[in-house]
């Protein structure tokens, strides 16, 4: 195992950068440890993958929505990103950043993107080209110019100030070869002395099966994930805009949640079913396989420990470590007297889901019903529900939008917690829908209608957070 951490800093923190150098880069207790031996993985700053994709939240398309509708409007777009970065670059001036090189870097990646569109825009004109012979490429050339702004912005202003600090580039700019992501990083890692360089990594990596196309939009934290891997790391750490704690500190109120101080792999996965994003849970799996531990940290609160996610930890008290949930979820309510003892009828009715790549977050089954709990963001979901309709015709198929809550834990096997938890929901008039637990005892799902969503969370923290 190495001397290393391998650190991955979100946009929201980027865009910030000022502040990220006083906290974590060149904080003045991280200068009497050493500032070296960490690897930096970064995002683009709040905001630009957006603008050149889609809008995460909204869905309002950016330069990539709009050149895959067909019309010129995409050019508009780009020079509106275009416009934003550079006026990015004039926001770190005072932090010793160059901005004539600054903007050089960006009308040249800006530029070469521009050139390479319209390109396809005149091919696609001849009829020969389908959108999907090229827009998959068009949407990974896209995602990658943010992080190459935000990492080459960072390694000059870190040279400034006396930082031996490295812009390794792993979006394939202008390169034809075609590798793995280990390859990749193993390709621009190698020939580094981290513990005299400060290499700043493009969250974005170019490699033959298209990172955005395998990942979407969660891919820096594969790559955070690859390159702690790769390089043998002794811990990750990912630094974000708030502590993990026990629940939503705005809608608990910020003196009534607690950090959580330590967890485990097969925590964090539950928090990210419930859309969390503690981590990506295929970054997390890379990491827990090769049983290097994950802390995530408060960039902005640098000298708290923050929330150690490792394999084998169980709290010694039984506890609960976060109330949380999802308010977009649609019950897919399926029911057929024909169910009752029919062999293989939830494996059929699984295969609609599979062809429309729809995974599923909670499940319930009685004899003649199967509820599926899916997102109601879900792409192909009409898609979906036309299948089921013409494989089941006797069945009658139901929608319901509703939300889920989720009481998460290490160790919550003993008698009680479930019992205190709906009672803390009917005290509250709370109806309970229907509700999902594994005999494990790591999750407890409450099925509640939309409108009790913050209510139930904090009536459910209430009991079983704040008066332990």
């Amino acid at each position: 195992m190495g001397n290393h951490t391998v650190e991955k800093i979100g946009g929201t923190s980027m865009t910030r950068f000022g502040e990220l150098m006083d906290n974590i880069l060149l904080s003045e207790s991280q200068k009497k440890k050493g500032i070296y031996n960490r690897i930096f993985i970064v995002s683009a700053y709040g905001g630009i993958t957006n603008l050149l994709l889609e809008d995460k939240k909204t869905g309002e398309p950016g330069v990539y929505g709009k050149f895959a509708e067909g019309n010129s409007a995409w050019i508009t777009k780009l020079e509106e990103t275009r416009c934003k970065m550079i006026e990015l670059n004039h926001s770190f001036k005072s932090l010793g950043l160059d901005t004539d090189v600054a903007d050089n870097f960006v009308n040249e990646r800006i530029q070469g993107i521009k050139e390479c569109l319209l390109h396809l825009m005149e091919l696609r004109s001849f009829g020969h080209f389908k959108p999907a012979d090229y827009l998959p490429a068009s949407r990974e050339f896209l995602s990658a110019v943010g992080e190459a702004h935000s990492a080459f912005n960072s390694v000059e202003i870190l040279k400034k100030h006396g930082v031996n600090a490295v812009f390794v580039d792993l979006s394939g700019w202008q390169d034809h070869e075609s590798h793995s992501i280990e390859q990749m990083i193993e390709k621009h890692l190698a020939k580094i002395d981290f513990s005299n360089t400060m290499p700043i990594v493009t969250g974005y990596v170019k490699c033959a099966e298209g990172i955005m196309k395998r990942y979407d939009r969660g891919y820096s934290e594969i790559t955070f994930s690859k390159v702690a891997k790769v390089t043998d790391a002794k811990e990750g750490i990912i630094h974000k805009e708030f502590h993990l704690s026990t629940g939503d500190p705005k809608l608990m109120g910020v003196n009534n949640v607690k950090i959580i101080g330590q967890t485990n792999f097969d925590v964090a996965d539950q928090l990210a079913d419930m859309a969390m994003e503690a981590i990506h849970p295929k970054a997390s799996k890379e990491m827990e396989l090769k049983n290097i531990p994950i802390r995530v940290k408060n960039a902005f609160d640098p000298e708290h420990p923050g929330t150690l996610i490792s394999t084998n930890f169980v709290s010694p008290n039984p506890k609960v470590d976060m109330i949380c949930g999802r308010n977009d979820i649609v019950a897919i309510e399926v029911h057929d007297p024909e169910m009752v003892g029919a062999a293989g009828y939830d494996f059929r009715l699984m295969s609609a889901f599979n062809d429309n790549q729809i995974s599923y977050i909670a499940k319930n089954t009685n004899a003649n019903t199967i509820t599926h709990y899916v997102s109601d963001k879900s792409k192909n979901l009409p898609t979906c529900l036309k299948l089921m309709e013409k494989e089941f015709p006797g069945a009658s198929i139901r929608l319901h939008r509703v939300a889920i809550i989720a009481v998460i834990g290490t160790n919550m096997k003993i008698p009680g917690f479930l019992s205190r938890a709906a009672k803390a929901l009917a005290d509250a008039d709370i109806n309970i829908l229907a509700l999902d637990q594994c005999m494990r005892q790591v999750n407890m799902q409450f099925i509640i209608e939309r409108a009790d969503f913050e209510k139930a969370q904090i009536a459910l923290h209430k009991e079983l957070v704040e008066k332990e």
